[in-house]
Formats: structure tokens, sequence, C-alpha cells
């Protein structure tokens, strides 16, 4: 998934869209993850990280994940895929 380009994240949560003009507010483990898909991470990077610094198990985890990358498509921060 890639997300758009654009997007503008502080440390403090807030997710800034220019081309809607939209923001969002992040927790920070929502800050952290979007910035690791940001930059390029898959899923094996991230989930690797999270499990390393939380204490989740990886099916919480990935349910949670998905959730994550599902409300990121509906508020589109993320690229159409081709």
């Amino acid at each position: 998934m890639n997300i758009k380009k654009d997007i503008a994240i502080s440390d403090s949560g807030f997710v800034f869209d220019p081309t809607t003009g939209e923001s969002f507010s992040l927790n920070p483990l929502g800050v952290k993850i979007l910035t690791l898909l940001k930059d390029g991470d898959d899923q094996k990077e991230i989930s690797d990280f999270v499990l390393q610094q939380y204490e989740v198990d990886s099916d919480t985890f990935e349910n949670n994940y998905y959730d994550f990358l599902n409300m990121l498509k509906q508020f589109n921060l993320t690229e159409p895929q081709a």
C-alpha cells in the first residue's frame, strides 16, 4: 500500500492531506505505522516492529493492522492501486 506522498504527519499525531484540506488525529502507534508505510516498509517489517515494542500477539496486530489500512483507504490517504 502506498501512502500519498504529500501527506504531512506531525510527531503529535496530526495528519494533514493538502489535496483535500482534511486533517486527522492518530495515537503514537498510528503515527509510527503511517510513517513506516510512507517510508515504504512492508507488513512484515511493521509487524516485527510492533511485536517487539508492544505487548500484543500477532493475530491481534494483524486484525488491527488491516482495520487501520482500511481506514486509510476510506479517508483517501492512499494512492490508487494500478
